[in-house]
């Protein structure tokens, strides 16, 4: 079964419209709709944004439900000059900007327990949602997606994530839901259509072009179905 994750209903609701003879389930306080798309099991819900919500929220998927992937869609910010609205971004890595124990002579980002700065996500799962959004037309990069629970709103912060990571794109969940997949042992990819430069005109373009880049991330995954 494939676990599909989206911080926010306009980020998954198009998904579920999708799932045929669906049944709904609550775990953790989350809902969560399985059914077939075409011939794949599916198991889509809504995590709620921030880290701890996805963390939470992916846990539960994983304890009640026999997931083999999961991937996890929605709308981020560009954090380099070459990725503008409306293009792709599919994590080759994820990381978690706000972990921050340098005080202690740790590594930015060092995720303790794990001993790692940046997890990889899977290949297979990522070029599947890379080959799809090309087909689609649409501009398409691959890079280290950022994750933490401040929205990215200035040039100062995006660029200090982007210099201390080499991030490309900035959220608030790829990150947790890789930590929780990693350390089960479930494979996992994350997509991210941009809806805004993470400066500050976000205030402006984020409610804007976020329904926009919602809808892109989701036809990229539906494609794949096809």
């Amino acid at each position: 079964m494939l676990g599909i994750i989206g911080a926010m209903d306009v980020e998954i609701k198009k998904i579920k419209s999708h799932i045929e003879e669906p049944t709904v389930k609550t775990a953790a306080g989350c809902e969560f709709v399985t059914g077939k798309i075409g011939s794949r099991e599916i198991c889509a819900v809504q995590c709620s944004p921030g880290k701890v919500n996805a963390a939470q929220c992916t846990q539960a998927m994983l304890d009640n439900f026999d997931i083999d992937a999961v991937i996890n869609i929605g709308v981020g910010c560009s954090l380099s000059k070459d990725i503008v609205i409306k293009n792709v971004v599919v994590a080759d890595s994820v990381c978690q900007y706000d972990i921050d124990i340098t005080a202690l002579g740790e590594e930015k980002g060092l995720i303790n327990g794990l001993n790692i700065v940046k997890i990889p996500t899977d290949p297979e799962l990522s070029n599947a949602l890379i080959n799809s959004a090309k087909q689609l037309g649409y501009s398409t990069f691959s890079g280290t997606v950022a994750s933490g629970d401040t929205f990215i709103g200035s040039d100062k912060m995006k660029a200090q994530i982007a210099s201390d990571f080499g991030a490309c794109c900035g959220e608030m969940e790829g990150g947790a839901i890789g930590q929780v997949c990693y350390i089960n042992g479930v494979k996992f990819a994350v997509l991210r259509s941009i809806s805004d430069g993470g400066d500050e005109s976000v205030q402006v373009d984020y409610p804007t072009f976020k329904p926009i880049a919602a809808d892109i991330s989701s036809k990229i995954l539906l494609e794949i179905f096809k």
